[in-house]
This record gives C-alpha cells, structure tokens and sequence, in this order.
C-alpha cells in the first residue's frame, strides 16, 4: 500500500513538474490546453485555458482596394520622386515587373533593391479627391497583440482613417483618425494615446503625430496597441496578468483589440502646403512599402494551435469544442451552456470544458460501464462513476487490480476486464505449464487443469495408486491457494 501510494505521489510530481516547464517566466502565455495528472480512479484529464502563439498575421489575409483600378501602371504613367517633388522622371508601369507595384508588395519580404511598395495612381484628376479604400481581411477572428504599422514610401498621407470590423466586413467601426489638422479634417481636438488613461482607453481620437507634410524623411503610422496594454500591464508590460485580468472581466476591452477586417481609409494625399500645386501633380499619390499586423486567431481560450488549409484560418479546438473560433460544444457534450475559457486564476485559468449531455453519459464517456457520471469542478473535468464488469478510471476504460484486459474484446464489452487466472509473478502454472495473456495455462502432455495441478490419468481413472501422489498433493494445495487469493505479500 505504501509503496503504491508512493509511486502515485511520485508520478503525480512528475507529472506537475513537467506542466510546469511549459509555463514560461512571464505570467499569461496559456501555451498548454490539458495535461494528464494521476489520482486514485487513474489518469485523468486536467484542462486549462490555452491560446495559439501571436505571429505576423499578414501572412494569411486577403487585400482588396477600392476603387479596384487605383493602382499605377496601367495605362504607363511617370511620377516624381518623394525626396524631389520637382524630378518626375520616375516610371510606373503594370505590364513591366521592374516597373510594376501591385498591391501584394505591402507584405513581401523587400526582396528586390530598392524597397518594393505598392502605389496609387497620381492625382492627375485633381480637384476630384484621390482616395483609396486598403480592406485586408481574415476571414477568421484575430485578436491584436502589438501595433498595427504601416510603412509610407510616399509621404504620410494628410488625411487617413483606419477602421476595424469585428463581422466580417459587414459594419465597420473607425480605429483611429489621422490627419494634419484634426479640428479641420474632422472636426475633432487632437489628441495622442499618452492624453488617454484605463477609464478612456476606449476612446476613438484623431491624431496629428503622423501627418507631417510632403518633405519628411519619417515614413511610419501606428496604430498603438502596445500603449493601451502598458495602461494595465504598466510600461514594459511586465505585469500581463493585471492586463489579462481585465480583458478577462471586461468585454468591451477585449472586443477592442479584436477584429476580422481592417480598412485603410487614404482621403488625401501629402501636400506638404496649404495649396495643391496643379502644375505638378504627379507628385500626389499614395505608395505603401509594409504593412504589419500581430495578433493570434481568436480560439476563445480553447485551442494552442491554429491552422492555414486551404486559405482559410481554423482553430484546432480542444476542451470538448468545435466551430472555427471553438465557439459552440461538440455534439453530444451540451450538458451545459458553451463558455469561453478564463485567463483567470492566473497562470493556467479555466478551461470552461464542455461536458457531457445526459442522453451521452453511458455510451459515449464510459463505454457503456457506468451510467452516472460526476463533474469535478476543482479538476475541471468529468469521471465515470461506479464502473461496472470489473473496469475502472476516469472513462471506465481499465481493468480493477486483479483483473486483465481480453485482447479479444471491444472496450465496451462486457467481458473486456477478465480475472487473473495466472501470472508470471504469483499464479505459476505448474508441472512445466505456461500463462498464455494471463488468461490461461497451457499444459504440457500428461497435465490438466486450471493450474496444470492435475494429472489426466486422473480424470481417465486409469492411475496407479501411488503414481502422481505427491503431484495431486501439490496440485491440490496450489489450487487451494489460487482460489483462496492466498497468493503472497502484494504491493498494491
């Protein structure tokens, strides 16, 4: 007993120690979904809630631009050079790779010299507006992890919105505004991400930080997530348990860093002045270099992994849950209403499992050995209770101590649990036998029996008187004692 109970504990540390390796020096990753700890009914299942790892997201979108004509090169047109407004000897042209900046060169890799970019057409049809519509979508919930940044190779624009959607393009919401006079352009003060606080974080505001005019040699726009998440998880971000606390308890908060879509809205070109020069307009137009976007799929706690099959980002769900965003519980595990896991308590949270529903207990979770099932609110999880026909563990799927699993039987058979007829270890086959799978002995010529024990001469009554005495005796008594279970000291 002592021994058992000691290889139990010792198992059990093992197993701890090893879930805690998983755990990094930083509080919230969540990179584990379940692991396996041992109590007295077996091995069983400890879940927790878990999320994929946060990766540059602009490997898996889609880009669309409105209006879809917008980009340079076709028919051929010349433009000037950001650092020489004046020298527009600078050629685009579509049909011409060396020449051509299509849309998909905001997210490669800069592999050609110079720096690759997408470009708008120039605003030769001044004073129409030149804008342009930048949709990248997912098709997949993400949740944003660091800033949106977004690269110019022309200047900043002076008017810009970015917008996010949170149903798949179907309404939007505005992000942030952009422009070189706020109060102008949208009749609101500026404002910057340092003027807002925890109570305003929320708060959609018009920046002038990233609208210089036309001769800059600054190139970037953010959209600062980073400064929102140092407002709870303080300015190295260091205390991400404070953070993930509060996008646990406070959903408008997490819905703020969630997306489907985003929309780059381009109103008006860098002018660098007051007045646009119309002699020169092919100095206007748009030209984006990069674009990036980290964030993680949306898996709602329930999922370490997310999947790219056939351009389309899916969750891989555990916990007993299914859908692209682990939204709703697998069929016939509806014993309660589907939630989504918790970052709470910190570090590992909860898991929110999805049970089983009372019409599955029986069939699906016990193999048909137990009709009751209990939840464990502490280990979060469901075990089998009053294992029937011999069988044992969390799913009914073990043998009891004493008994063996039949090769020859299903799991949910009834006879898949059979006693311990003999062994290598305690029940010896006698007189030369051997245990075949524990289930029983195999006699050489002149034996028979449970154990071998007897002589067949016996059962033929063709025995001398005293031949095979001293076998009946000894056969007699082991037979005794593996009937009795009288089978030595055990350690269990």
């Amino acid at each position: 007993m002592y021994l058992s109970r000691f290889l139990s504990i010792h198992a059990l540390w093992v197993t701890v120690s090893s879930v805690m390796q998983h755990y990094p020096s930083v509080w919230g990753h969540y990179d584990v979904c379940k692991t396996q700890i041992y109590t007295e009914e077996g091995k069983i299942w400890d879940y927790m809630a878990c999320q994929p790892e946060a990766t540059d997201m602009t490997k898996y979108l889609k880009v669309k631009l409105d209006p879809p004509d917008i980009t340079c090169g076709d028919p051929p047109e010349t433009f000037c050079a950001m650092g020489n407004p004046y020298m527009c000897n600078n050629e685009c042209d579509a049909s011409t790779p060396e020449l051509a900046h299509p849309p998909e060169l905001m997210f490669d890799f800069e592999g050609r010299h110079p720096s690759t970019f997408w470009q708008s057409a120039t605003w030769k049809e001044y004073p129409k507006p030149l804008q342009v519509n930048i949709t990248l979508s997912w098709s997949k919930t993400i949740e944003l992890t660091d800033n949106i940044v977004i690269t110019f190779e022309s200047g900043r624009p002076d008017q810009m919105i970015l917008e996010k959607s949170l149903d798949y393009g179907r309404t939007w919401q505005p992000y942030q505004y952009y422009a070189t006079d706020c109060l102008d352009a949208f009749h609101m003060d500026p404002k910057s991400v340092k003027d807002l606080s925890q109570h305003t974080i929320l708060e959609i505001i018009c920046t002038e930080e990233y609208s210089t005019g036309y001769m800059t040699n600054s190139k970037i726009i953010h959209f600062e997530i980073k400064d929102r998440f140092a407002f709870f998880a303080g300015p190295r971000l260091r205390n991400m348990a404070s953070l993930y606390g509060q996008l646990d308890t406070t959903k408008k908060l997490k819905d703020f860093f969630t997306i489907t879509d985003l929309r780059i809205r381009l109103l008006r070109p860098a002018t660098g002045e007051i007045f646009v020069d119309e002699q020169h307009l092919a100095r206007y137009f748009y030209a984006i270099s990069d674009i990036k976007v980290y964030g993680r799929c949306k898996c709602n706690l329930h999922a370490t992994v997310c999947v790219f099959d056939n351009n389309k980002l899916s969750c891989e769900c555990e916990h007993n849950t299914t859908g692209p965003d682990c939204g709703k519980c697998k069929k016939n595990y509806q014993g309660r209403p589907w939630s989504p896991g918790s970052y709470l308590p910190i570090p590992k949270g909860t898991a929110n499992t999805c049970i089983p529903s009372i019409s599955s207990i029986g069939n699906c979770e016990c193999f048909g050995h137990s009709k009751r099932c209990s939840y464990i609110e502490l280990l979060n999880t469901v075990i089998c209770v009053s294992c029937k026909h011999n069988t044992r563990g969390q799913h009914c799927e073990l043998c009891r101590l004493g008994y063996f699993r039949n090769a020859s039987a299903q799991l949910d058979d009834e006879n898949v649990c059979i006693a311990n007829v003999c062994d290598n270890e305690f029940l010896h086959c006698q007189n030369g036998g051997t245990c075949h799978n524990n289930v029983k002995c195999q006699c050489p010529a002149g034996y028979t029996g449970i154990l071998c024990e007897k002589l067949r001469c016996e059962e033929a009554g063709s025995c001398s008187s005293d031949s095979g005495h001293g076998a009946r005796a000894q056969g007699s008594l082991t037979l005794l004692v593996a009937l009795l279970g009288i089978t030595g000291p055990r350690l269990f």
